[in-house]
């Protein structure tokens, strides 16, 4: 399937109250899924740099600047981009997961936060993500063996309608088939709301974090 067809964010009424989300029904849960990605962060050697494809209206990247890196952001989404910028993102670009405008090795880490469910090449996307990246990756996705991801499936929608989970483990297999015969470390933990405040390396809970290390 085409990337065009599967992101539903290229439409601009989709911008309008993104961020919204964050700050009320969502906050607990954004609150968690940082608590996780700051925890793998520190299975990383002092990343200084980021990039974060998918990047939307730059909510995790603007965070993730917050952590000390010098980040960028790339999205296909004009609209996303522009509201990144008015929040405050300054290094913003477009571009396609599928072909990283970068060459190789061009920042330590490489981000995607609910990503790969809208790309069209989900294994192609982690490809490209790890010949810019120097030390790996650092993935968000939401798990389809999950309470969250059978409503967000069940609700469907412009946006979950269109979206395509993965459990932990088809996760792992597709880093590793992207990686072709580069040697990668995998670690992964997921946060358990509203079952446990905090994340486990347990298959069931609802956003995958997942940490690639490369050698």
């Amino acid at each position: 399937m085409p990337p065009s067809t599967v992101n539903p964010f290229l439409h601009p009424d989709r911008v309008s109250g993104y961020e919204d989300w964050y700050e009320n029904t969502g906050r607990r849960a954004d609150r968690l899924e940082k608590a996780l990605l700051q925890q793998l962060l520190a299975h990383f050697p002092r990343p200084t740099s980021l990039l974060e494809v998918g990047c939307g209206t730059g909510h995790f990247t603007r965070w993730l600047g917050l952590q000390g890196l010098e980040t960028a952001g790339l999205d296909r989404s004009l609209p996303m981009l522009a509201e990144a910028v008015r929040l405050g993102s300054w290094r913003c670009l477009q571009g396609d997961a599928l072909a990283l405008p970068f060459s190789g090795n061009a920042f330590d880490l490489v981000t995607l936060i609910t990503t790969l469910e809208f790309v069209g090449d989900p294994i192609q996307a982690l490809a490209e993500a790890l010949r810019v990246s120097r030390q790996g990756l650092l993935l968000g996705v939401l798990n389809r063996n999950s309470l969250l991801g059978w409503q967000l499936k069940s609700n469907g929608g412009p946006i979950w309608g269109a979206a395509r989970f993965s459990t932990p483990a088809e996760l792992s297999r597709m880093v590793r088939r992207a990686a072709g015969g580069r040697r990668v470390e995998i670690v992964w933990r997921t946060t358990l709301w509203p079952i446990w405040p905090g994340s486990l390396p347990l298959p069931w809970g609802g956003f995958i974090g997942l940490a690639v290390l490369t050698s």
